[in-house]
C-alpha cells in the first residue's frame, strides 16, 4: 500500500466513526451515485423556461389591477423582486409597463407558456425524486398521475406568489422599523420551508411518508431564503443592468442562481433518502464495502427494472464465508417501494460498521 492510499484509508476511517461526517459524506455520494449533476442541468434548464411565462403573467394580471388598486401591484412586484433577485430590479422598476398594452393576448400567452413550462418543470421534478428516491420502473407514476401533480404543482407556485406578497407588504412597513424586518425574514424562511414541505410532498413517491420529507424540507427552505439574500445583495452592490457588460452579468448570475437553487433541492432530497434509508456510513475507496455503499449499489440496480415480466437480482460475494447478507439487504425491485414506506432502517449495523 503506498503511502497516499494509506492516508486516504486513515481518512476513510475517521470519517465512518464520526456520525456528522459519515452523514454529510453519505449524502455527497448519493448525490454522485443518481448522476444528481444531470439531474439539476435538466431542472435548471425546466425552471429557466418557467420563469419568464410566470413573469408574464405577473406583470399582466398587475397591469389589469393597477387602475383599481396601484399599492398592491407594487407589493406585488417588491414580492416577486427579492424572490428572483437578479431580474427583481426590472421589475420594481417597472421596464415592463409595456406589457399592459395588450393584456389580454399577453395573459393568454402567458398562460400557454406557463403551463407548458410549469408541466415541464413538474416532470422534471417528478423524474429528479424517482431517481433520488431509486424506483423501478413498475413503480412510478403513469401519465394521467404526472399530469396531476404537474396541474398541482402549478397551483403551489400560485400560493407561493400570494403568499410573498403578503410579506412584501411587512418588509414595507418595516423600512423604518427593524423589528418588523427581521421578523419578515423570518417568515419568509418559514414560507419557503412550507414550500419546499409541499413541492417534495406532490413530486415524491406517494409511499414515502411526508415527515420523511421535513429534515430536506426545512434545510432547503433556509438555504434558498439564504440565497435569497445573497442575491439581492450581489445585485445591491455589484450587478448593474446599465451597461452592456452588465447586462451580460445579469444573464449569467441568473442562470448561476437558478442551477444552485436547484442544487439545494437535490441535496435537500437526497438529506431525505439518506435518512429515511440509513445510508451512511459510506467508504471513499473500496475494497472493503460497507452495507450503506451495498445498499446503495443494490437501489441503483434494481431501480433499473422496466416491467413486471422483468426480473432483477442482485447478490455480493465479497463477505466471508459463511456469512450471510445483512437483514437489510434487497433482493427484489419490489422491495424498494416497499422500503420508503418501512420505518426499520435499511442499515442494521452501527454508523461505523464497516463490510
Amino acid at each position: 500500500m503506498n503511502p497516499i492510499e494509506r492516508t486516504i484509508r486513515k481518512v476513510d476511517s475517521a470519517q465512518r466513526r464520526n456520525t456528522p461526517t459519515a452523514f454529510v459524506f453519505g449524502v455527497v455520494r448519493k448525490y454522485g451515485d443518481d448522476n444528481g449533476g444531470v439531474l439539476v442541468a435538466n431542472m435548471a434548464f425546466s425552471a429557466f423556461v418557467s420563469l419568464f411565462p410566470l413573469l408574464l403573467i405577473l406583470v399582466t394580471v398587475l397591469g389589469l389591477v393597477a387602475a383599481v388598486n396601484p399599492a398592491f401591484r407594487h407589493d406585488a412586484l417588491n414580492a416577486v423582486g427579492n424572490q428572483i433577485p437578479f431580474i427583481g430590479a426590472q421589475l420594481k422598476s417597472g421596464d415592463l409597463h409595456q406589457l399592459q398594452r395588450s393584456s389580454v393576448i399577453g395573459l393568454i400567452v402567458g398562460m400557454v407558456g406557463l403551463v407548458w413550462g410549469a408541466t415541464g418543470l413538474a416532470q422534471a421534478g417528478l423524474f429528479t425524486m424517482e431517481q433520488v428516491w431509486n424506483l423501478p420502473g413498475p413503480a412510478r407514476p403513469g401519465f394521467v398521475q404526472r399530469l396531476e401533480r404537474a396541474m398541482e404543482f402549478l397551483a403551489l407556485l400560485g400560493v407561493g406568489v400570494v403568499a410573498t406578497t403578503l410579506l412584501a407588504g411587512l418588509n414595507t412597513y418595516g423600512k423604518n422599523a427593524p423589528a418588523l424586518v427581521v421578523v419578515a425574514e423570518i417568515a419568509a424562511g418559514l414560507v419557503n420551508i412550507g414550500m419546499y414541505v409541499g413541492a417534495f410532498r406532490l413530486l415524491t413517491p406517494k409511499g414515502v411518508p411526508t415527515r420523511k420529507l421535513l429534515p430536506g424540507a426545512v434545510i432547503g427552505g433556509i438555504a434558498w431564503t439564504l440565497l435569497q439574500v445573497l442575491g439581492t445583495y450581489l445585485v445591491h452592490h455589484f450587478l448593474h443592468s446599465d451597461s452592456v457588460y452588465g447586462v451580460f452579468g445579469t444573464v449569467l448570475a441568473l442562470l448561476a442562481w437558478i442551477n444552485l437553487a436547484v442544487q439545494i433541492t437535490v441535496y435537500s432530497a437526497e438529506v431525505n433518502v439518506v435518512l429515511a434509508r440509513r445510508l451512511w456510513p459510506r467508504s471513499i475507496v473500496q475494497p472493503p464495502l460497507t452495507e450503506a455503499d451495498r445498499a446503495s449499489l443494490e437501489l441503483q440496480a434494481l431501480q433499473n427494472q422496466r416491467r413486471e415480466e422483468e426480473r432483477v437480482q442482485v447478490s455480493f460475494d465479497d463477505r466471508g464465508r459463511g456469512t450471510g447478507a445483512s437483514a437489510g439487504t434487497l433482493r427484489t425491485p419490489g422491495e424498494v417501494p416497499a422500503l420508503a414506506r418501512a420505518d426499520i432502517p435499511l442499515q442494521r449495523g452501527g454508523p461505523g460498521a464497516a463490510g
